[in-house]
């Protein structure tokens, strides 16, 4: 069998997903021609496809060792650095593929996400454009493009824009999944407005098709799900939002059980640790950190603290937690004698390492916010090596919590809890748990805002809010939508760039007869 028959052969296995299969035909290969870039560029392939960043990132780098300009295998590169949150090497890498190839497309979209992550959508909306340009019209590629585009017009709350990206994504499909679920995220579904309602029927039909692809089945039975509940008629709601949770949970399995054990592992682990004697030091830099479950308010507290002329709102970020696996977890346990270690160090080595992920941004402000839900988790470690921190616990109505969840199609692998009625009232107890233990723990440390107050008595709530932060009471606070300079990009986005309203408040009332399981299991209600 020649080169090029066993190349198409593994390639057919990565189109298949069976990336071990093809990992072990090119380490086979590669002993044959070691030297062989495009090899050595596939087989970081499917490192990546493995989830095995650091090794993909040692097979790139041999790929451009042996071909200089092997724009792919540093198109690749980069890729696998921004995975790892090596923002700077990714950035100087996507730099130097476009001096060598300015119309790389791969790079130029590529380099758009990053800029995305970083909150610089100007930049973004430039390198996509031009990709856009380069694509040409009414073919995959663009539409792609379209739909990274689209996705950036709703976080930036760009209506007309992004109602005229989606007329050209329809145009080249009209079927196209993540656009309709856009099209509904801003659309309020009414029977006095048939082009709404015909919309509903149109997605129907496409989620009937018998050859649409399982993820486009599982995007457009949310969509439609959101569409009944507009039009307040819940019980098709719920069909559709229980097809889409059984589908997506059959698809992704659940990580209830490692969750928990590892809510365990936290609170045995930090039981006997000390936060006596913490040393509030001087920094450049002080963090909000604003946490709770899921779905608690999270986004919309950012919102409002990032309105202030002094705050960088971050978004949410997986900073804190890749910082803290990669310095104190070992074999998915804590170590707690790493803990005492850096605790004892007493070298900010934590802070040090969590800011390097910020120079990136080129902030002028010296408060951020880091809107991570699930950093709930690791407040034991902001409290120890964050001293100068503030922590925002967000709470609501569990019920209406609890069916917000079952109600969003989440991307994260680390929600993968979030689509089942048990499991997500089992989690939302073990949260509760973890919080409990950690106000016990760090008594007065942690300020508690809830969802419904903050609605009912915006004025009062957030007044307390900025005065626990330490920040000057600003008018740019109450009116968040105007000067909130946080895109949202997470599935809180449609109603995080409206004002606050309470439509969400007992929204649980409205599927109490379909969520017996849930809230059955619910132990705080």
């Amino acid at each position: 069998m020649d080169l090029e028959v066993k190349i198409k052969s593994i390639h057919s296995h990565i189109q298949n997903r069976k990336f071990l299969k093809a990992k072990e035909l090119l380490n086979k290969l590669l002993k044959k021609f070691p030297n062989n870039s495009y090899l050595l560029n596939l087989n970081g392939m499917t490192h990546q496809f493995l989830d095995d960043h650091i090794s993909a990132i040692n097979f790139f780098e041999l790929a451009i060792e042996n071909e200089e300009k092997n724009i792919a295998a540093m198109n690749n590169l980069a890729n696998s650095h921004k995975k790892l949150l090596n923002y700077f090497e990714a950035d100087s890498i996507y730099k130097k593929i476009l001096d060598i190839d300015p119309n790389y497309i791969h790079g130029l979209n590529n380099y758009a996400n990053l800029k995305v992550e970083i909150n610089n959508y100007n930049d973004a909306i430039s390198l996509l454009k031009k990709a856009l340009l380069i694509a040409g019209q009414k073919n995959v590629q663009a539409l792609n493009i379209m739909l990274s585009l689209a996705g950036i017009y709703q976080s930036i709350n760009d209506l007309k824009n992004l109602r005229n990206i989606l007329n050209e994504i329809f145009k080249i499909d009209s079927k196209c999944a993540r656009a309709h679920k856009i099209l509904s995220e801003i659309t309020k579904y009414s029977t006095d407005n048939s082009i709404s309602m015909s919309h509903i029927d149109e997605m129907i039909k496409i989620q009937k098709d018998p050859i649409l692809d399982i993820d486009d089945k599982i995007i457009l039975s949310f969509s439609i799900g959101k569409s009944f509940e507009d039009l307040k008629n819940y019980k098709d709601s719920f069909d559709y939002l229980q097809l889409a949770n059984d589908s997506k949970k059959k698809k992704n399995g659940s990580n209830l059980s490692d969750e928990i054990r590892l809510f365990n592992n936290i609170s045995k682990s930090f039981k006997n640790i000390s936060f006596d004697n913490i040393n509030l030091k001087p920094n450049t830099k002080k963090i909000i950190f604003v946490c709770g479950m899921p779905r608690s308010g999270t986004t919309l507290v950012e919102q409002i603290l990032s309105a202030h002329p002094d705050v960088f709102g971050a978004g949410e970020l997986l900073y804190l937690e890749e910082a803290v696996k990669k310095n104190f977890i070992i074999d998915n346990k804590l170590n707690n004698q790493k803990i005492i270690d850096y605790q004892n160090d007493r070298q900010d080595l934590l802070f040090s390492e969590y800011l390097e992920f910020f120079k990136i941004y080129n902030l002028k402000e010296n408060i951020i916010v880091d809107k991570t839900p699930q950093n709930f988790k690791w407040i034991g470690f902001i409290k120890l090596f964050f001293p100068n921190s503030k922590i925002i616990n967000c709470n609501r109505n569990p019920k209406d919590n609890c069916i917000s969840l079952f109600k969003n199609d989440f991307a994260s692998s680390m929600m993968n809890w979030a689509f089942d009625q048990v499991e997500i009232s089992d989690y939302y107890n073990h949260y509760h748990q973890l919080i409990n233990f950690w106000k016990n723990k760090i008594p007065n440390s942690i300020y508690d805002l809830n969802y419904e107050k903050l609605v009912n008595n915006s004025k009062n709530e957030i007044d307390k809010l900025l005065n626990f932060c330490n920040l000057d009471l600003n008018e740019k606070c109450y009116n968040f939508t105007k000067f909130s300079k946080t895109p949202v990009k997470t599935v809180s986005v449609s109603q995080a760039n409206n004002p606050i309203y309470k439509d969400s408040i007992n929204s649980h009332n409205s599927y109490e007869n379909f969520l017996k399981n849930m809230y059955d299991k619910l132990n705080i209600i």
